[in-house]
């Protein structure tokens, strides 16, 4: 741990950033802010850094962005030839300000920076990796955290988020600089000037709208449809880039949620920019009211997220991320399938989190199904596999429980402006038979039986809620429950020891997938209770895969699984 008050005395005497010092100014003598401002650096790790805005070494500010991408800097100087990096931001309190920070680093350290002159998708910063040839890129956000959150996601040459390897050695680049002393800048203006860094012009989205309109399966199924769409972008990214889309692919009847519209980091109607939850479609649910819609489609601040509630009678019924993922993955492969365009051996890549349901649409279809850890850049890496072995078109969708979908080789990053058009035009085209998604998922439930999915978030902030996540799991690892909401534990997989334990036959194998630190628990009936910390958030989940004879059936047993597990962590709801 750091020594906490002499680093408070070195931020108050170097700090000289006027927001940064007054803020150090006065948490003086407040112990417990001090010791939450400097118990820790920020991790940098596969995701970059996310953190709470603010002073201190556990905060995101420019002295800390500033760091990292020096470290950044000397890792692409030290692995590449004239490297170059790709930076875009979000919507978000002081992403401007950490973006531009970041250039100036980098070109004083002479890399080439390619900069978005205005707040841009994630998955298109990702596609300009690839696209000008990048060593690597940057996008300032933190997704779908409240606003007091910022971050700092880095991307390599192939175009998704750095691997373990590459974070490891870049955090060790940045260990070694001196947040103050060892940071190099150089004047915006000036380096624009000289050529060291470039603004984005508009023409450079083109290509990017192209290659996503390729991904259409029916490209004329929402021309005559007469679907109406109410779309908010949260105060994000979206708004531009999602219209602009639906523009192209012929829909014309867009309400868009006029509170949410515009970019504001601070969130002032949704709390929670999260699609994942309910409260995100207040505004939307607000507006339908008056102007109804078969579909309200909300994207997260940095657009790489896609949330839908559809239109049933008067009301409005939100559709799972694991349901949006099974829906996807039966309309691509049953249209392809019908179009005689379904390659041999297509390939579903889902994250191990996410529903088994999707699998087992995706086999009847004759699809292979891939299994990868949490983490969107896991698909990116089975997805560059696939294209190094000139096997591209076998990849049908990638897709993770939490809302992310992505359908085509123009990026290697979820891309809401992808999964919008395509889950727009697949509700086009199941209204021209007169159903709605809602019909076409029950559907899918009598064809497969009816799976509940549900995550359970458990919050830990600060220091001491770090010691009790890391405990939580160690005693869950040390002593694995033998019963679970009445159903005998038949299977343990422990992602960290990459080991899994049959206890039926007490036979142990190796688990080939990287290391993390995700414990899967299957029960006699293949049901799945995971558990793992998450990987940006303070935070413990709880995933639960539940196959039942109906959905009140469903309910009630994963019902009996959160209470059991929530006792084996000791979690006091």
């Amino acid at each position: 741990m750091n020594d906490i008050h002499a680093l408070y005395q070195l931020w108050r005497e170097k700090a000289t950033e006027p927001e940064v010092a007054a803020e150090l100014a006065s948490v003086a003598g407040n112990e417990d802010e001090i010791l939450d401002r400097f118990w820790q650096d920020l991790t940098f790790g596969t995701g970059g850094l996310r953190g709470v805005l603010g002073a201190g070494t556990n905060r995101m500010n420019v002295y800390t962005v500033g760091k990292a991408t020096q470290g950044l800097a000397d890792y692409l100087n030290g692995a590449f030839s004239a490297p170059a990096v790709a930076i875009g931001y979000d919507s978000r309190i002081n992403s401007d300000r950490f973006a531009r920070i970041a250039a100036e680093v980098l070109a004083a350290n002479g890399i080439k920076v390619y900069i978005f002159g205005e707040l841009m998708p994630t998955p298109i910063v990702a596609y300009a990796v690839k696209a000008l040839g990048c060593a690597s890129g940057i996008i300032i956000t933190a997704s779908h955290n409240p606003s007091k959150y910022n971050g700092y996601k880095c991307y390599d040459a192939r175009g998704y988020q750095m691997t373990d390897a590459a974070a490891a050695k870049t955090l060790e680049y940045i260990n070694a600089i001196d947040i103050f002393e060892g940071v190099k800048r150089a004047d915006f203006n000036e380096a624009v000037a000289a050529g060291k860094i470039q603004v984005l012009p508009q023409e450079f989205l083109d290509p990017y709208f192209a290659l996503v309109k390729k991904c259409a399966i029916e490209p004329e199924a929402v021309k005559g449809s007469g679907l109406s769409v109410i779309y908010t972008p949260l105060n994000g990214t979206g708004n531009k880039q999602v219209r602009r889309i639906f523009k192209e692919i012929g829909l014309e009847n867009v309400t868009v949620v006029p509170s949410q519209e515009l970019p504001d980091g601070h969130f002032p109607t949704c709390p929670f920019p999260n699609p994942e939850i309910k409260e995100a479609f207040n505004e939307a649910f607000k507006v339908a009211e008056t102007n109804p819609a078969d579909l309200l489609l909300a994207t997260d601040p940095d657009c790489d997220r896609v949330g839908i509630a559809v239109r049933c009678g008067s009301e409005y019924k939100l559709v799972t991320g694991n349901d949006v993922g099974c829906l996807l993955t039966d309309y691509i492969l049953s249209r392809r399938m019908a179009q005689g365009k379904l390659p041999a051996k297509p390939v579903v890549i889902k994250s191990i989190v996410s529903t088994d349901m999707s699998a087992a649409i995706a086999e009847s279809y004759g699809a292979e199904v891939e299994n990868v850890l949490t983490g969107f850049k896991y698909i990116g890496e089975k997805m560059t596999a696939l294209e190094e072995a000139g096997e591209a078109d076998r990849f049908q969708l990638g897709f993770e429980e939490s809302y992310g979908y992505l359908s085509g080789m123009h990026t290697k990053d979820k891309d809401a402006v992808n999964a919008s058009m395509l889950i727009v035009e697949m509700a086009a085209f199941y209204k021209k038979q007169g159903k709605t998604l809602i019909n076409v998922l029950e559907g899918l439930y009598a064809r497969f039986g009816f799976w509940k999915n549900s995550l359970f978030n458990f919050y830990f902030e600060g220091a001491d809620g770090m010691v009790k996540m890391t405990g939580m799991m160690e005693a869950l690892r040390a002593d694995y429950p033998k019963m679970l909401g009445g159903k005998k534990i038949a299977c343990v997989t422990d992602y960290k020891t990459s080991k899994a334990y049959d206890l039926v036959s007490g036979t142990e194998s190796a688990v080939t997938l990287p290391r993390s630190n995700v414990i899967v628990l299957q029960t006699e009936n293949k049901d799945k209770i995971i558990v793992r910390p998450a990987g940006t958030e303070p935070k413990i989940k709880i995933y639960t895969m539940v196959q039942g004879a109906t959905e009140a059936d469903a309910a009630a047993q994963t019902e009996k699984y959160e209470k059991d597990i929530t006792a084996v962590l000791g979690i006091e709801e």
